[in-house]
């Protein structure tokens, strides 16, 4: 038992930097997902609630597709298909592109689930409201966006959070496209990495790192969700 302490606290330098730089990675993945799937699902959202069926038609086919599909599947494809069929790989094959793939394929994922959320939100406001701005001469667009968005928000807190929390866990699946994420950091050490090989430790602190990320997610909603009470 001492020469396992032992041994682990004479590699925990080189394997906590690694991990380090994994889960900034994977931090980065995450931010780009959550500051590009939120605008565009809502984009995404309106043409689905569209007054044009074949609009709404099409949207609503795309989310079918996306939701009913893996995530995984979806980032090989996104990565490998421009240069398997049209003799094009457009990312490259360093980490940058490994990571423009990734966003591009979880950003998609993601716009389709919140657009879902989006549109739940959006019709459970009563048409009322619509209504009551309509004879006040606001248009369309300035009741949308003075009257029903904040109570929007309130209500899709709840289940936006719960996609939040699991697009912390879903970045791992990059790893599938060569990604360097922090599982694969972690992984690395039982494979054999740095002098380093036959280790499973470091898959355990990789383990705390979502433990605590989502942790302090979870406290972050818990009080915006609260704060939003104030909008009953």
């Amino acid at each position: 038992m001492l020469d396992l302490f032992s041994r682990i606290a004479s590699q925990f330098p080189t394997v906590f930097e690694a991990l380090n730089k994994g889960f900034l990675s994977t931090l980065a993945l995450f931010a780009v997902t959550l500051i590009g799937a939120i605008p565009l699902g809502l984009i995404i959202c309106l043409f689905t609630i569209s007054r044009f069926k074949v609009i709404r038609g099409i949207f609503k086919f795309i989310i079918w597709i996306v939701r009913g599909t893996p995530l995984m599947i979806q980032l090989l494809i996104i990565f490998y298909f421009p240069g398997l069929v049209f003799h094009n790989p457009i990312w490259g094959g360093d980490e940058q592109g490994r990571f423009l793939a990734a966003m591009v394929a979880f950003i998609f994922n993601y716009s389709c689930y919140f657009s879902e959320i989006f549109r739940g939100g959006i019709q459970s406001i009563p048409v009322g409201q619509d209504e009551a701005g309509f004879v006040l001469g606001m248009t369309r667009a300035e009741v949308f966006f003075k009257v029903k968005l904040i109570q929007v928000i309130k209500r899709i807190v709840p289940p936006m959070s719960n996609e939040i929390l699991t697009l912390v866990k879903d970045t791992s699946l990059a790893r599938i496209i060569g990604f360097q994420e922090i599982i694969w950091a972690g992984q690395a050490y039982m494979k054999g990495s740095q002098g380093i090989s036959g280790e499973i430790w470091p898959m355990f602190f990789t383990a705390v790192y979502y433990l605590v990320f989502s942790g302090i997610l979870t406290i972050l909603l818990a009080k915006l969700e609260k704060k939003l009470d104030t909008f009953k």
